[in-house]
């Protein structure tokens, strides 16, 4: 540390609080970004496949967002940024397979080849 022996760092507990709180709020809105993107696909807002086609900027995304909200270092920007793109896979993911559940019976009964 880079200060005279007289003086001792203080941090205030208005300044500290209001950085507490911040980080709580977007560490807990980012665990809703899987349910956010089901809603957007499921509603028909945005298809599947152009969140794919999207998603290298959607990682750049998640990376700024986490660079302007977080501290000014690296590993902290680390920390919510990859889980911010993992859950985002996630999302995506669980989109794939509640599809591919909706259209599996009415393939199969359009078909023929249900069990009725």
């Amino acid at each position: 540390m880079f200060a005279p022996q007289n003086v001792l760092p203080m941090t205030d507990i208005d300044s500290y609080l209001s950085f507490a709180l911040k980080l709580f709020m977007v560490f807990g809105l980012t665990f809703e970004i899987p349910v956010v993107t089901l809603l957007l696909i499921l509603t028909g807002v945005v298809s599947i496949q152009s969140l794919e086609d999207k998603r290298r900027y959607i990682i750049v995304g998640c990376f700024a967002v986490a660079a302007v909200v977080t501290p000014p270092d690296g590993v902290s920007m680390l920390m919510l940024a990859i889980p911010m793109w993992l859950l985002f896979e996630l999302g995506l993911f669980l989109a794939k397979v509640l599809i591919k559940e909706e259209h599996s019976p009415a393939l199969a009964s359009d078909t023929g080849l249900s069990k009725e």
